[in-house]
């Protein structure tokens, strides 16, 4: 089995059971004592796990909403590659809703002026971005989250309820085969899950990072977008492609 393979089948168990052994490492993935050992190293020093005495065990927070500024320089490459197969779903004289995701900002660049388009967004950076492009641009009212700088609360719900869209792009935290898609403030879920149900579809925008993830607020099944990902390994493909419409970016 390849290192990437054994790594994700340590994660896919320990989000599912909260902690894993070494011994069933090594009986699961046919692996060596030593070997186990260094994947349980590399994945704590990324932040996935924490390791305990005869294994490790899970450290994600269910509330962890890191702010604009740091999501923004992560994984930049596959966000851009992710945004480019997201634009090539929209078509000329579409109505779009873009959430204030770091994903969906990546679009912004991508967008053709000439494709008379009508953007809706509750992000305050997107906003600006899409008006310098010349595209005609509705910034939702609300309550302005200062972290990810998102409006959300009732006023931006309401404003949701009065529009009709062809397409929605929304980012998110957590893609689960239980429990759905995610994200951390429950205030940010309703906004996309209104987004959702005022479009005719929807689409999330995940690079691989965020699957087999979970966070506290609930925001659709998997069966309610179609996810926009970079190159998934054959087990999270495997075990995700049956449960909802999957574009998938390949690695140049």
């Amino acid at each position: 089995m390849l290192t990437e393979e054994r790594q994700q089948y340590i994660l896919n168990t320990i989000r599912f059971k909260g902690i894993i052994k070494i011994k069933d490492i090594c009986s699961k993935t046919s692996c060596s004592e030593s070997t186990a050992r260094r994947d349980l190293q590399q994945l704590e020093e990324q932040g996935e796990l924490l390791r305990v005495h005869g294994g490790a065990k899970y450290m994600n927070s269910l509330q962890e909403e890191p702010a604009m500024n740091d999501k923004v320089s992560r994984n930049v490459d596959a966000k851009d590659r992710i945004a480019q197969q997201a634009v090539a779903n929209i078509q000329v004289d579409d109505v779009i809703y873009l959430d204030a995701g770091t994903s969906t900002l990546a679009m912004i660049h991508h967008l053709n002026p000439g494709f008379n388009l009508r953007v809706v967004t509750n992000g305050v950076v997107h906003a600006p971005a899409l008006a310098d492009m010349g595209i005609k641009t509705y910034l939702l009212g609300g309550n302005l989250k200062g972290t990810t700088k998102a409006v959300i609360g009732p006023e931006a719900v309401k404003s949701l309820q009065e529009y009709r869209f062809n397409k929605v792009f929304l980012g998110i935290n957590g893609v689960h085969p239980k429990f759905g898609l995610t994200t951390p403030d429950p205030d940010e879920a309703i906004v996309k899950k209104t987004a959702i149900d005022q479009s005719e579809e929807s689409f999330i925008l995940a690079d691989n990072t965020k699957f087999d993830h979970v966070s506290f607020a609930r925001v659709g099944d998997l069966s309610s977008a179609t996810i926009v990902t970079d190159q998934l390994t054959p087990m999270l493909a495997e075990q995700y492609q049956p449960l909802t419409t999957i574009q998938e970016v390949k690695n140049s």
